[in-house]
C-alpha cells in the first residue's frame, strides 16, 4: 500500500500525534468559558458551546483559503484549510474525524437542551452549514462566488 506524503506545513499537524485531542480541548475550553458566564443554564451553555465551536471550524477550515508559506508552485493557492488536508483527498482518517466531532457535539447539545425545538434547529442549522461545506462535491465550489480566490 502507498502512501501519499503531505509536504504541506499548512496541513501537515492535522495528522501529527495529539492534533485531535487538542480539538477535544478546544471544545472543553469553549464549554467552560461559556459556563462560567453569569445567568447562563445548562441547556444554553451547550448550545452556544456548539455554535462557538461550529462558526470556529468553519471559519478556520471552510473559508479562509491560501497558504502561509511558499512551497508547491503555489498549488493549494485560493484552496481552504479542508481542501488541502491529505491533498484534497475525500474521506481520509482525518477528515473522518473532523467530520464526526461536530455530529457528536451536536448530539451532545441537543441531549442537554432537552430536545427543545427552537434550540435543536439552531443546532441542527449550525451543524447542517459545517456539514455541506465538508463534502466532496463542495470541493472547490465557492457559493454565488463568495470566498472565491482561485482561476477556473
Amino acid at each position: 500500500m502507498h502512501t501519499k506524503v503531505d509536504v504541506n506545513p499548512n496541513t501537515k499537524w492535522i495528522n501529527s500525534r495529539g492534533s485531535w485531542i487538542v480539538l477535544g480541548i478546544i471544545i472543553f475550553i469553549i464549554r467552560v468559558g461559556v459556563a462560567v458566564l453569569p445567568g447562563i443554564s445548562t441547556e444554553l451553555s451547550w448550545t452556544l458551546t456548539n455554535l462557538i465551536f461550529n462558526i470556529i471550524m468553519f471559519l478556520l477550515f471552510h473559508w479562509v483559503s491560501g497558504v502561509p508559506f511558499s512551497v508547491n508552485q503555489n498549488e493549494y493557492q485560493g484552496l481552504t484549510l479542508w481542501e488541502q488536508i491529505d491533498r484534497g483527498d475525500h474521506f481520509t482518517p482525518a477528515k473522518k474525524y473532523l467530520t464526526a466531532v461536530p455530529i457528536i457535539l451536536f448530539l451532545v447539545s441537543t441531549h442537554f437542551a432537552h430536545y427543545d425545538f427552537p434550540t435543536f434547529m439552531l443546532n441542527l442549522a449550525s451543524l447542517m452549514v459545517v456539514l455541506i461545506a465538508k463534502l466532496p462535491v463542495m470541493h472547490k465550489v465557492r457559493i454565488f462566488g463568495l470566498n472565491k480566490s482561485f482561476p477556473e
